[in-house]
């Protein structure tokens, strides 16, 4: 009886050992192929498919494996930070401390820096991608994160206000820098390096402002103002196509087939605004439209008074560097007592227009153009433009690129005497450019001086003056070119 119950046991165990195996089996390949599903669907997600799951913050190298981490080279910059920001916080303050001066706000008489100091946390390399876009040149594209440790004072200065220490606190910033190598025959094999900062994926730059011993409400939107300033500086001179080109090597370098040329003519005729928001307590606004291709040099519309529906009909002409990427900007303000109040704003991407064809387009107003931080999202309007692009012969180039300089000290002329405030003050009237596309009309301003906007690179000419030993004056680096302009930059799309 015993034997018999025995061998019943053993094989009723027996059997639910096999079944028990049989199912773990099953449940580990059903595992298999749902993470092999998973993975799948991984594979095929796009970058904004990564941007909603991982935010804006996700290293390069996630959506795009040609990006490599660089480990080691982390641990050596770290290393190497005391003696790197040491020489960085040089070379910021003077050359950055004149552009703040260029690029300092109405309002605002004085913008310098207090203090300096980058502190001893080092940047973090997510990812490099190396290229070869073109013969001769290599090009290496740098993600690179800093969240560090910075003290950084800026001293402002108002009209009536003592100068007021503002602190930036909680610096971040997330950039993808490219560097492109040109190659040469002799030691060091480099003869120059341009860098400039892709406009894709954008560039960002978090912090926040306090005031020290006082308080941010002593000069009204001061904030604003240098946060306008930050994204001017950053459009204008570092983002793509805009770069610096520094020459080393220590050897005379042409170095003009880097830099920055003018690629066309804009002709923008801003026609009419339709149903825009009335910012006035009693009666309408008095609207006027601001039109820049990038932030240094702006032009504007005569005011419209007490109109929601104005007709301007005004033509303007704007150079283009970089049809791909850059953007015609359209802000359209309320003219008030004090400071203008903004009514909205539109961009049009030059990608979209052909040469010699004209076109109208009918755009909507926004509140801003990053709108992910805008709580108020309600209609502004719409604002009617037509523009015609022509595109630049050599001739034309070569010439648009002396003309410039010429224009440059010009304006610097009526900003010394008093006629515009800020180089970053928008010009009544339009130029013209008449013949081979450089010869100037003056637009009322000073002596009918023709102003056509343009911005040499100061952090460039330093840079290069600094690591060569040469002067490089002469040379066009990061400029915003002739034609009452204003670019607004974009940048090479990801290869």
């Amino acid at each position: 009886m015993g034997l018999i119950l025995g061998m019943v046991m053993g094989m009723a165990l027996g059997i639910a050992l096999m079944a028990g195996w049989r199912h773990m089996i099953r449940y580990r390949s059903s595992k298999r192929i749902s993470k092999a599903v998973d993975i799948k669907s991984l594979s095929s997600l796009n970058r904004d498919d990564l941007k909603k799951i991982c935010g804006e913050n996700f290293p390069e190298w996630i959506s795009f494996p040609v990006f490599e981490q660089v480990k080691w080279l982390n641990k050596q910059l770290t290393k190497l930070w005391p003696f790197v920001a040491d020489a960085a916080e040089a070379i910021i303050k003077e050359s950055v401390e004149p552009l703040l001066e260029d690029y300092r706000p109405p309002g605002i008489t004085s913008l310098k820096f207090s203090k300096l100091s980058l502190g001893t946390v080092a940047p973090k390399i997510e990812g490099i991608r190396v290229q070869s876009l073109k013969e001769g040149q290599i090009t290496m594209d740098i993600d690179l994160r800093w969240g560090g440790d910075p003290s950084i004072i800026l001293a402002v200065e108002a009209a009536l206000v003592a100068s007021i220490p503002i602190q930036l606190k909680n610096l971040k910033v997330f950039t993808v820098v490219r560097a492109i190598f040109q190659l040469a025959d002799e030691i060091p094999c480099i003869s120059a390096v341009v860098v400039a900062l892709l406009s894709e994926p954008k560039p960002r730059i978090d912090y926040t402002l306090k005031a020290v011993g006082g308080s941010l409400t002593a000069i009204p939107g001061i904030s604003d103002m240098i946060d306008d300033t930050v994204n001017s500086i950053i459009t204008d001179m570092l983002q793509w196509p805009h770069r610096i080109v520094v020459p080393i090597g220590g050897i005379p370098v042409d170095t003009s087939e880097l830099e920055l040329k003018p690629q066309g003519k804009l002709t923008v005729t801003v026609v009419r605004a339709n149903d825009l928001k009335n910012k006035e307590l009693i009666g309408k606004s008095d609207p006027y439209v601001v039109v820049y291709v990038g932030p240094m040099f702006k032009v504007k519309t005569k005011v419209i008074e007490d109109n929601l529906n104005p007709v301007w009909n005004q033509t303007f002409e704007l150079i283009a560097e970089d049809k791909e990427t850059q953007s015609l900007i359209f802000e359209v303000f309320d003219q008030d007592i004090g400071q203008d109040k903004r009514l909205g704003i539109a961009k049009l991407p030059l990608i979209e227009l052909e040469s010699e064809a004209p076109r109208e387009f009918e755009l909507r107003l926004l509140p801003s153009l990053d709108m992910l931080k805008i709580k108020d999202k309600k209609d502004r309007g719409t604002l009617t433009v037509q523009v015609l692009y022509h595109e630049f012969n050599k001739e034309e180039q070569l010439a648009a690129l002396e003309e410039e300089k010429r224009i440059l000290e010009e304006k610097k002329k009526l900003k010394e005497a008093g006629v515009i405030g800020s180089t970053m003050d928008a010009l009544d009237g339009a130029a013209s450019l008449v013949g081979s596309g450089v010869g100037m009309v003056g637009t009322g301003i000073g002596a009918g001086v023709g102003l056509v906007g343009s911005g040499l690179s100061k952090a460039g000419k330093f840079m290069g003056r600094t690591m060569t030993g040469q002067s490089t004056s002469s040379k066009r680096s990061g400029t915003s070119t002739p034609a009452n302009s204003i670019q607004e930059n974009g940048g090479p799309k990801p290869l």
